[in-house]
């Protein structure tokens, strides 16, 4: 299951990120601990910078985290496992 979240794109590599407004700081914060370059602008919206696919896996998971149950996380890990 996808999280429920949505992007679009800016153009210059950049997209923005529709989430929460509870978790968006959170988000930013785990972003910028990654050096991944990110802005939180007035209007609420999560600009993410991305140049590469680890990027985007990066954000994914990110956002993954914070979205999902902890039972929907424990789930992926275990089948992760089985693979």
């Amino acid at each position: 299951m996808l999280p429920p979240y949505t992007s679009s794109t800016l153009g210059n590599h950049y997209y923005i990120v529709q989430i929460p407004l509870s978790d968006r700081w959170q988000v930013y914060r785990r972003l910028q601990e990654l050096m991944i370059p990110c802005l939180c602008h007035p209007d609420g919206s999560l600009r993410v910078q991305v140049d590469n696919c680890l990027t985007v896996i990066l954000v994914h998971s990110i956002v993954k985290q914070f979205l999902v149950s902890r039972q929907e996380l424990i789930d992926w890990l275990e089948r992760c496992w089985q693979l």
